[in-house]
C-alpha cells in the first residue's frame, strides 16, 4: 500500500494538500502536534476519497516524538511504503530582530530545519530501498525574498531551500526527486492576522491565494509526470516576485 505523509496536515495547506494526494490514490498519514480535532476532520475528508487516513501526533521540531512517532509506524509497517513526503509543518513567530526573544528564533528554526532533518531522514531509507520517492518541501517568499519581522521565518524557509537543493543531488540517481514550493500570501489561519486589504494591493493578481492552489503545484511535484524535475523552488504567489 502506498502512502503519502504530510505534517501539519490538520488545516490549511496541509489539509488541502492530503486530500489533493487522497483523490490521486494516496493513503494519507496526517500528522499534527495538538489539534486532533481538526486533524481528525482531514482525516474524514481524506476517507471521503476512499482512501484510508492515519493520524500521527508527534511535534516535528523534537526528535524524540518524531522517533517515537513516525520510527514505530515505518517499523510496524514494513510492507507499506511512504512514498510522498510533504515537508509542510511550521510556524511563525514574528518580532523585530532587536525584540526578538531566543524562543522565538529556535521555535521557528526549529519547526522548520529541525523538522526536515528528523522526519525525511526517517522517511529517505524506505524510498532509496524502493528507488523511488518524492519530497516537498513547503517554504515561503520570505525565504526567498526576506520580510521584515521575520528575520527567523525568513532564515528558517531559505534554510529548507539550500537544503532542498542538495539533498535533491544526493538522491537523484535512486530515483528520488526532492523540490520546493514557496506560497506567498494564502488565505489561512496563518495569515488571518495579516491586512489582506493592504497586503493585496502589493499583488499583481490582486489576491491572497487558496490553499487548493498550492496543493495543486504539490501534487503536481510529487506525481509521476515531475520525475525529471528537481531540486527546484516553485514560486505560487500571484506575481508578486522580488
Amino acid at each position: 500500500m502506498k502512502y503519502a505523509l504530510v505534517t501539519g496536515a490538520s488545516r490549511g495547506i496541509g489539509r488541502a494538500i492530503s486530500i489533493k494526494l487522497a483523490e490521486q490514490g494516496y493513503n494519507i498519514l496526517i500528522n499534527f502536534k495538538s489539534n486532533e480535532a481538526e486533524a481528525n476532520k482531514t482525516a474524514e475528508m481524506v476517507r471521503g476519497k476512499n482512501m484510508l487516513a492515519e493520524l500521527l501526533k508527534f511535534d516535528v521540531s523534537r526528535k524524540n516524538e518524531v522517533d517515537e512517532v513516525l520510527g514505530q509506524w515505518i517499523e510496524k509497517n514494513k510492507e507499506n511504503s511512504i512514498e510522498i513526503l510533504v515537508n509542510n509543518a511550521g510556524v511563525r513567530e514574528d518580532a523585530l530582530m532587536m525584540w526578538m526573544t531566543e524562543d522565538q528564533w529556535k521555535n521557528v528554526l526549529g519547526s522548520s530545519l529541525d523538522a526536515f532533518y528528523y522526519v525525511s531522514r526517517h522517511v529517505l531509507g524506505g524510498m532509496l530501498a524502493n528507488k523511488y520517492g518524492r519530497i516537498v518541501n513547503v517554504v515561503s517568499l520570505s525565504g526567498i525574498k526576506g520580510m521584515p519581522g521575520q528575520t527567523n521565518y525568513s532564515a528558517a524557509k531559505a534554510g529548507i531551500i539550500g537544503a532542498t537543493k542538495a539533498l535533491a543531488q544526493e538522491v537523484a540517481r535512486r530515483g528520488i526527486t526532492v523540490n520546493a514550493v514557496a506560497p506567498g500570501f494564502i488565505r489561512t489561519d496563518m495569515t488571518q492576522d495579516l491586512n489582506e486589504q493592504e497586503l493585496k494591493n502589493l499583488i499583481p493578481m490582486k489576491r491572497f491565494g487558496e490553499p487548493e492552489e498550492v496543493a495543486d503545484a504539490v501534487v503536481f511535484l510529487a506525481s509521476v509526470q515531475a520525475s525529471y524535475i528537481t531540486g527546484t523552488v516553485l514560486s505560487i504567489n500571484g506575481g508578486l516576485y522580488t
